[in-house]
């Protein structure tokens, strides 16, 4: 379904952006991939390792609402990635958070229903259910905001939906690279929050194939949630190395013990399917949608009326041989 189209991805240098333009230039035979983002060295760089005819490099900002509407004309598909990530430095310059998380999104969503973009997903987070910090409740806002542009796109053939997931194993920034430098630097023991402390994890690869499966599967206005396992952040960390020491520090601010996928408050729109979990909008379009079936024809079912997606009740548990595993099939994170 890709193949002859125009697809732009904001964010498009960060971890995600890089995997996701590798696979579908691998995969697939679209007309032209643009990159949209902000860094002019980290876009030079990228395309000294993507050699492509198709490739386009944008520079812009989301927050910028007249450069991403100019970059997104005759454009077919839209991935948004771009966002302020890092929870403690979003905590001290929480308008910053908001310019880019809200304000950002909203610009996309704007741009892609004035270029009659065909489909748009948003990447959002597990930290945006019922969220306990500033970049939870951006990625919240910018979730609802996704969800109701379906509703206000009258004529136009835009769909809008929302990707959520949890930790992205390897990408830039995240706990496990971390850990990995530390203990090449000669780190005999690694700081951890708390032993109980529970994560959902992605493989960067996994992530991005949810994400072009969405695209077959989506009608608009759904938030699509992967069946993924959890691990605690100690075994995690003694997935890294065995050998090492583990030292509590205690949860930082704006952390959770566990994390959320779907909250047990919107089980009554959730439906559960083999590979992921579906919420649909609380309110009804003017346009009629059954959420009970994808593009697909996958079929879902009701969840429980206290059902939760929850990382520490999760059934899928990953020890620390699987988990090791799975890093290692992950690596290396950025190719």
């Amino acid at each position: 379904m890709l193949d002859d189209k125009a697809i732009l991805i904001t964010g498009g240098t960060g971890s995600f952006g890089k995997k996701f333009i590798k696979t579908v230039l691998k995969r697939h035979d679209p007309r032209r991939v643009i990159v949209f983002s902000r860094d002019e060295l980290k876009q030079h760089e990228m395309s000294l390792t993507i050699d492509n005819h198709r490739m386009r490099y944008f520079i812009g900002d989301v927050r910028d609402a007249a450069r991403i509407t100019m970059a997104m004309q005759d454009v077919d598909i839209v991935i948004h990635a771009a966002a302020l990530k890092q929870v403690p430095a979003l905590e001290y310059n929480p308008t910053e958070a908001i310019r880019t998380n809200i304000y950002g999104t909203e610009n996309v969503l704007t741009a892609a229903l004035a270029n009659d973009v065909e489909q748009v997903v948003v990447l959002s987070t597990d930290k945006a259910a019922a969220p306990i910090n500033l970049y939870g409740a951006t990625k919240l806002a910018a979730d609802k905001l996704t969800v109701a542009a379906n509703n206000i796109r009258g004529s136009s053939k835009s769909r809008f939906s929302v990707v959520r997931y949890g930790n992205v194993i390897g990408s830039r920034g995240s706990v496990i690279p971390l850990f990995q430098k530390m203990v090449a630097d000669g780190a005999t023991e690694l700081p951890i929050t708390d032993l109980a402390m529970t994560r959902f994890l992605i493989s960067l690869q996994d992530g991005v194939d949810f994400v072009l499966k969405t695209l077959e599967r989506m009608q608009g206005g759904e938030l699509f949630i992967p069946k993924i396992p959890s691990a605690t952040i100690g075994t995690i960390a003694k997935a890294v190395s065995s050998d090492v020491k583990l030292n509590e520090i205690g949860i930082r601010p704006g952390e959770k013990l566990h994390e959320v996928m779907c909250p047990s408050d919107l089980a009554s729109l959730t439906h559960e399917y083999d590979e992921f979990f579906l919420i649909e909008p609380s309110f009804k379009f003017f346009h009629d949608t059954n959420y009970t079936q994808t593009r697909l024809g996958e079929k879902g079912r009701p969840v429980a009326p206290d059902f939760e997606y929850n990382s520490n009740t999760n059934p899928d548990f990953v020890d620390e041989d699987a988990l090791r595993e799975i890093i290692a099939n992950a690596m290396p994170f950025d190719d």
